[in-house]
C-alpha cells in the first residue's frame, strides 16, 4: 500500500511513512485506500493481539506477517495489566466505557506507543542508510510524552526528545516525564502552551539547516505524535475490538451501528475511529467532546476553524489544544482527497489563524459528526455524578466525554449503543478528581498524599506505575523559552 501526503501528490511506502513521521512538505501521510475488514463472525474469535495483527497487516503491506506478529506480541505481552489491554465497562444499558489506560503510563497513548518503537525500528531498517540513528521528536500535552519516553527508552539506534508546556500538564504527568530513565531520553519544559510546543516541533522538522546538521551525524528525525501513521494505526484496533466485545456479550447483532464518543484535542484518537468506519465498522455518529478550548465544537457546528481565541488551562490538560493536527487528515477525506485544497486551507490557517469550509463540506461533516463542550465546573460535576449514579470513577478527560454524550443524548433522543473512550486513569489527575468528590475535605498539596486519599475515599487501588514514582529522582529539570527549542536539540545531540 502507498501513502500520500495530505498536501501534495508525493507517495511513500508504509515503512517510509512510519520512519519519516511527517511528510517533507509539512503534510501528514494518509493511506491510498481503506482496506476492508474480514467478516465480524471471524473477528469475534480473535483476542486483542490477534486482531491487532490483522488490522496492521492490512495497512503495513511492506512488513512481513512475522514482523507484525513479533511487534504486536512484544508490545502487548507483559506491559498491560492483563491479556485484555482495552476492557469495556458497561455503566448503564447501552453505555460503555472503553478503558484505554491499563498500560505502563496509565493513559490511552500506551496502546500505540508500546507498539510504535517496534514498528519504527523495523521501518528504519528497511529505509535508512546503515548505522542511521532516529531522533524521535515529540511535543506533548501531557500523556504522549511519558508514553513515548517509556516506549523508546533505551531502544537501540534511537534517541527521543520530548517538549512539554511547563505549566500546562498535571503534576503527576510532569513527574512521570521528568523522572524518566534511559540513556537516550531528553525531556524539556517550555515556557508556553502545547500549541507552542507543537508548532516549534513542526518548524524544526522542516528546518533545512537542522536536517543538514543531522545528516552529518547520520541522524534523522521522526515523530511519535499522532501525526505519525504508525501511531494512528494501532488506535484503529481498539474501536474494532470494542465492537467485537459487544457482539461477544450479545449486546448487539452484526451490522448494528454504534456511536463513538471521544474526548479529543489533537483529533488523533477520534480520527482512528473514522478510519475504522472506513474499513467497515458500523458507526452512526462520532461525538467529538471538547473542554473549554472548544475550537473543534465550533468547527463541527459552524464550519469555521478559528485559532484567534482565548486559550484556557483546564483540569483536562491533554485537551488544552487549539491547533488540532489530525484534523488535516479528515479534511483530506472531506475534500475528495484533494491535496491542493488541503494545502490552501493549511496555508490560510498559518497566515490568518483561521479557515472556513463550504456549506456542502460542512453538511457532509455534520452527517457523521456531532460535537459538544464542557467547562471545568461541569467536568467536576460529571466526575461526582458518574461516581454517585454509576459507581464509576473517571478522570477529567473521560468526564468531558461523558458530559458531552449526555448533552447529545438529551438533544437527540438517540438511543444507539455507544462506546465512550476512557482515556486516562483518574489517579493521574487526583487533585482535580478529589475536588469533585471530596468537596468538604481539605485536599492534600502533596501529590502522593492525594493519591492515597483518592484510594481511601473510593476503595480503588493506586496504579502501580504511579505509586512507583514516589521516591523517583528528578532527572530532567530543565525548561527553556519556546524560541530555544532548536538550541536545546542542538546541544543535547552535539550538533
Amino acid at each position: 500500500m502507498k501513502f500520500y501526503s495530505t498536501r501534495s501528490r508525493m507517495s511513500v511506502s508504509a515503512a517510509q511513512a512510519i520512519a519519516q513521521g511527517l511528510a517533507g512538505d509539512g503534510g501528514l501521510f494518509v493511506p491510498e485506500n481503506f482496506p476492508q475488514l474480514p467478516d465480524f463472525a471471524e473477528l469475534v474469535k480473535l483476542n486483542y493481539r490477534d486482531l491487532a495483527k490483522v488490522v496492521l497487516g492490512l495497512y503495513l503491506t511492506d512488513f512481513s506477517k512475522q514482523e507484525i506478529a513479533d511487534s504486536v506480541d512484544a508490545a502487548y505481552s507483559c506491559t498491560f495489566e492483563n491479556d485484555d489491554p482495552a476492557p469495556l465497562r458497561e455503566i448503564a444499558p447501552g453505555v460503555n466505557l472503553l478503558e484505554l489506560w491499563h498500560g505502563p503510563t496509565c493513559a490511552f497513548k500506551d496502546l500505540a506507543l508500546q507498539l510504535l518503537p517496534h514498528l519504527l525500528t523495523r521501518a528504519t531498517g528497511k529505509t535508512a542508510p546503515e548505522g542511521r540513528e532516529t531522533v524521535i521528536l515529540v511535543a506533548t500535552s501531557g500523556d504522549t510524552g511519558k508514553a513515548a519516553l517509556d516506549g523508546f527508552s533505551d531502544v537501540p539506534q534511537t534517541k527521543i526528545i520530548v517538549f512539554y508546556p511547563q505549566d500546562g500538564v498535571s503534576a503527576m504527568q510532569k513527574l512521570q516525564m521528568t523522572t524518566q530513565k534511559g540513556k537516550n531520553v531528553f525531556v524539556c519544559g517550555i515556557n508556553g502552551n502545547f500549541d507552542d510546543a507543537q508548532s516549534g516541533v513542526k518548524a524544526i522538522f522542516s528546518d533545512a539547516e537542522m536536517k543538514a546538521s543531522l545528516e552529518k551525524k547520520n541522524l534523522a528525525f521522526s515523530s511519535a505524535n499522532s501525526i505519525n501513521f504508525g501511531r494512528l494505526v494501532p488506535q484503529i484496533v481498539y474501536y474494532i475490538y470494542s465492537y467485537c466485545e459487544l457482539l461477544r456479550r450479545g449486546k448487539i447483532k452484526p451490522g448494528t451501528p454504534i456511536n463513538v464518543v471521544v474526548p479529543t484535542g489533537n483529533f488523533g484518537n477520534i480520527l482512528a475511529a473514522v478510519y475504522a468506519k472506513k474499513m467497515g465498522l458500523p458507526v452512526k455518529k462520532f461525538i467529538c467532546a471538547s473542554n473549554a478550548n472548544n475550537i473543534l465544537t465550533d468547527f463541527i457546528t459552524t464550519g469555521i476553524y478559528d485559532c484567534n481565541r482565548k486559550f484556557f488551562t483546564t483540569y483536562s490538560p491533554s485537551m488544552d489544544i487549539l491547533i488540532s493536527s489530525n484534523l488535516e487528515r479528515l479534511l483530506y477525506l472531506l475534500l475528495g482527497n484533494s491535496p491542493d485544497r488541503v494545502a490552501a486551507l493549511m496555508l490560510e490557517l498559518k497566515t490568518s489563524g483561521r479557515y472556513t469550509i463550504g456549506a456542502d463540506t460542512l453538511a457532509q461533516l455534520q452527517s457523521e459528526f456531532a460535537a459538544g463542550c464542557c467547562d471545568d465546573e461541569k467536568t467536576l460535576k460529571t466526575i461526582a455524578l458518574t461516581l454517585k449514579d454509576y459507581h464509576y470513577l473517571c478522570d477529567p478527560h473521560t468526564a468531558v466525554a461523558v458530559n458531552v454524550f449526555m448533552q447529545y443524548q438529551k438533544q437527540s433522543n438517540d438511543t444507539t449503543p455507544c462506546v465512550i473512550a476512557s482515556t486516562a486513569s483518574p489517579y493521574k489527575f487526583a487533585p482535580a478528581v478529589l475536588s469533585a468528590i471530596a468537596q468538604d475535605k481539605e485536599i492534600p498539596t502533596d501529590g502522593f498524599a492525594a493519591l492515597e486519599m483518592l484510594s481511601q475515599l473510593t476503595g480503588t487501588a493506586i496504579p502501580a506505575p504511579l505509586a512507583a514514582l514516589k521516591n523517583a529522582q528528578i532527572l530532567h529539570p530543565e525548561s527553556v523559552a519556546k524560541t530555544e527549542m532548536k538550541n536545546f536539540i542542538r546541544r543535547e545531540l552535539g550538533l
